[in-house]
């Protein structure tokens, strides 16, 4: 079974716009959150990838917008990977404001080195992934 983790997130007032409601430049902010507590919660941080020479650069974000958030309001962010393989790793997202659906979202990352160039994922982290998208 594939992993899914929740963040909770209470809204910043200085995460939101003049009409007092979320603006559109935080929810990618609250993805990398989630994203960062899915490889947490599986067992390994992302600064731990980057210790191993492993970077997931963004190379699309896709984000639908439902419903706005507010000032004070709890929200979660559900995460999943989608996709794992040697060359790019798919995370989907899920907004939720008691049980209401926010925002949708998707990042594309490519597997790059500590010089940016391209690589491929070594083999204990495709093995590490496959558990989280429940492929294991």
């Amino acid at each position: 079974m594939a992993l899914e983790t929740v963040t909770p997130i209470r809204v910043r007032y200085a995460e939101t716009d003049a009409m007092g409601i979320v603006h559109h430049a935080v929810y990618p902010v609250w993805m990398e959150l989630g994203r960062s507590d899915w490889l947490r919660e599986l067992g390994q941080s992302y600064s731990e990838w980057e210790a191993q020479g492993v970077m997931l650069t963004v190379a699309e974000i896709k984000v639908k917008f439902r419903a706005p958030a507010r000032y004070d309001e709890l929200v979660e962010v559900h995460t999943r990977m989608r996709e794992g393989g040697r060359r790019k790793v798919v995370f989907e997202y899920e907004i939720l404001r008691d049980g209401v659906r926010l925002v949708e979202g998707e990042t594309v990352h490519l597997v790059a080195g500590p010089d940016g160039r391209s690589r491929t994922m070594p083999e204990h982290l495709i093995e590490f992934v496959k558990r989280g998208i429940g492929e294991a």
